[in-house]
C-alpha cells in the first residue's frame, strides 16, 4: 500500500466517523426543537428528524467522496500529514456549515411552533371566497 492510498484510508475513516458523530448529535438534540415545532406531535417530529439526518448523510458523505480526488498527492510523510489535515479541515468546515444550517432551520421551525395558532373560520356554504393573491411573474 503506497502513502497516497494510506492517506485516503485515514481521510475516509476520520471523515465518515466525524459525519456520523455530528449527525447523531443533531438527531438526538434536534428532536427537542422539532417536537416543540410540531406542537408535541412526536411522530411528526421523529419523521422529520430522520429525514433531516438522511439528507445530512447524503450531502456530507457525497462531499467526502467527491473531494477524495482533489489535492496534490503526497510522496513524503510530511506531505501525507498536510494532505490529510487539509482534507479533514475542509470536511470539518462543511460539517460546521451544515450544522449551523440545520440549527437555523430547527430554530425557525421551533419559533413557528411556538407562535399562537390562528383561528380558522369554518367555511360557510355559499359564502364568497376571499380574493386571490396576485401572481407575480418573473421574466
Amino acid at each position: 500500500m503506497n502513502i497516497t492510498v494510506l492517506c485516503y484510508v485515514v481521510y475516509l475513516a476520520l471523515s465518515v466517523a466525524l459525519t456520523v458523530w455530528v449527525a447523531r448529535t443533531l438527531h438526538r438534540n434536534g428532536r427537542v426543537f422539532l417536537v416543540q415545532a410540531f406542537r408535541g406531535r412526536e411522530d411528526m417530529a421523529d419523521a422529520v428528524n430522520h429525514l433531516l439526518v438522511v439528507g445530512f448523510y447524503l450531502i456530507n458523505v457525497g462531499f467526502i467522496a467527491f473531494a477524495l480526488r482533489y489535492g496534490v498527492k503526497p510522496t513524503t510523510a510530511q506531505e501525507a500529514f498536510e494532505f490529510v489535515s487539509t482534507k479533514l479541515g475542509v470536511v470539518l468546515l462543511v460539517l460546521g456549515a451544515m450544522h449551523f444550517f440545520n440549527m437555523f432551520n430547527f430554530d425557525k421551525m421551533r419559533r413557528k411552533g411556538l407562535a399562537p395558532e390562528r383561528a380558522v373560520e369554518p367555511a360557510v356554504e355559499g359564502a364568497p371566497l376571499p380574493p386571490a393573491l396576485p401572481v407575480r411573474r418573473h421574466y
